[in-house]
């Protein structure tokens, strides 16, 4: 059984604790989702469990992890580029026990997935692997261990569509305890029957953590409506407490007013007029005990605050993309055939297929076309790396004229996203994937582009955070042209989705979509 007993977290440069006192047994049958917004420490407490040496450099850890006797499975969210520099082989083989192996499991696994056996091999490097196929093919090794226990960090992340299905009845139908770390809303709806939820509070200056026995959609809606119920009941109090000490302000200021103009000669109505201005401080003493006893509003972290111009309007009909492409490939292998795409006005298009289609590439195609039209557009990728300097910091990365003004609306909006401001000048290389992630948002909003080019952009934010992206997205008055797997994303953003596979592009009508993914 794996046990904290409490446990805290502490990053040793900014001496920021992230989780604090945190005590938890994981039970037999239990599904347990980690959320929170990005950098409050869920990957961490995850990596402390499974990985602790791998902390040491810039984390303290305190208190008791109790794992001994099991056998644990883990799957981070990054893999360092050394790993990502080995074959397939080579990590299989580091990572699989055949004194114990199991041929039956090995090859129901690979069915399951969908994980083609040839792709572990002396010639593949791991890198080289789509999103998707190093999810598989970590799990695979991880699950062939046969473990006592799963931890896995966002586990759905670079799935298609059938994949996260997969994925949901795996995790459902699992006889082991798991704790995951997931993005997608539906994946936590459907599988998680205990939430952890941390939370940074004050300005990141105070952790906070929640344990509950409910399910995802529970969780959300009792805390929502805790929220509200204890913000109101803490404003009527206040409100009938401030009336209270109105009253009494006017009390002790008429008395007061009464002794400084009794006359010297009325020694009977001064000492009437001063014990009344006793008893008038004992109801304000009393009045202070009170305040302590008043509900106080509900301590919980701020929702991020995303928001695109409302000047931006791209005129009905106007033409945004046409691309054409004979082949789409990638180096000499062909993917797609015969890619045609017309996207006008301000449509919101949606590119789906399986792993390993094309669809980043095509989205490098379409950004390509975007450019030779001039087209004031924004990218998000899926891979950060790909337009971040991860020496840069936050502000730097934003900056674009460096004047102060400038500087003082990104540390504004950095700020409206929950970044602190010891995080605005931490180099990218040191932030969260999903605080990378806030800043390409950031990034698109503050040039106020008119098309939005985007690689899996929930992919690894907080799904607290999932209804105000997506609100922010459906408002939005230009173009989008995305790929993405999250499910509750393209059914509440997107007015066209379209598949890629090896015949082209193909446009799936929404009935269709909703029925397939529900």
């Amino acid at each position: 059984m794996l046990i904290l007993k409490d446990v805290t977290l502490t990053l040793t440069r900014d001496l920021r604790t992230l989780v604090e006192d945190f005590s938890f047994s994981l039970q037999p049958g239990m599904k347990v989702a980690l959320i929170g917004e990005e950098g409050n420490g869920k990957s961490t407490l995850l990596k402390a469990i499974a990985e602790p040496e791998t902390l040491h450099s810039y984390m303290e850890i305190q208190g008791e992890i109790i794992t001994s006797g099991e056998i644990i499975g883990y799957l981070p969210q990054v893999l360092t580029q050394d790993t990502l520099q080995q074959t397939t082989r080579a990590y299989f083989d580091q990572h699989v026990d055949f004194n114990h192996f199991d041929y039956t499991d090995y090859y129901r696994l690979l069915e399951e997935m969908g994980f083609p056996e040839d792709r572990i091999s002396e010639s593949v490097l791991l890198g080289s692997l789509s999103g998707g196929e190093k999810i598989k093919f970590q799990l695979l090794c991880e699950l062939l261990k046969r473990p006592t226990l799963l931890l896995l960090d966002e586990p759905s992340n670079d799935f298609d569509v059938k994949s996260v299905q997969w994925l949901e009845h795996f995790i459902s139908e699992l006889k082991i305890p798991v704790m995951f770390v997931s993005h997608d809303e539906l994946l936590l709806e459907r599988c998680a029957n205990t939430i952890i939820h941390l939370e940074q509070l004050m300005r990141k200056r105070k952790p906070q953590h929640t344990i509950a026995r409910l399910s995802y959609a529970q969780y959300v809606e009792n805390r929502e409506d805790r929220i509200i119920r204890q913000t109101q009941l803490a404003r009527k109090e206040k409100e009938e407490y401030d009336k209270k000490m109105e009253r009494y302000r006017q009390i002790y200021q008429r008395v007061h007013y009464e002794q400084k103009t009794v006359s010297r000669q009325a020694p009977s109505a001064a000492k009437n007029l001063k014990d009344k201005m006793h008893a008038v401080k004992a109801m304000g003493r009393r009045f202070e005990k009170e305040k302590e006893q008043l509900a106080r509003r509900p301590d919980f972290e701020e929702a991020i605050a995303v928001r695109f111009e409302d000047s931006i309007a791209v005129p009905h009909g106007k033409v945004i993309l046409e691309l054409t492409l004979e082949t789409l490939q990638a180096g000499e292998t062909i993917l797609s055939r015969d890619v045609r795409l017309r996207v006008t006005g301000p449509e919101k298009v949606c590119i789906i297929g399986a792993n390993g289609a094309g669809k980043t590439t095509l989205l490098r195609h379409i950004l390509a076309e975007l450019q030779k039209r001039n087209v004031m557009c924004g990218y998000m990728p899926q891979e950060y790396s790909e337009m971040m300097n991860p020496e840069q910091n936050a502000i730097e990365f934003l900056t674009v004229t460096g004047t102060k003004e400038e500087h003082t609306k990104i540390r504004t909006y950095l700020g409206s996203l929950n970044f602190i401001p010891e995080e605005m000048h931490h180099p990218i290389l040191d932030l969260s994937g999903g605080q990378r992630a806030k800043l390409y948002f950031a990034k698109m909003i503050l040039a106020e582009a008119e098309v939005l080019v985007l690689d899996e952009p929930t992919r690894n934010l907080s799904p607290l955070s999932g209804p105000e992206i997506r609100d922010a997205l459906r408002a939005f008055g230009g173009t989008i042209i995305a790929v993405s797997h999250d499910r509750k994303f393209i059914r509440e953003v997107f007015e066209r989705v379209i598949c890629l596979d090896e015949g082209g592009l193909k446009e799936i009508p929404a009935a269709s979509w909703y029925n397939e993914s529900s």
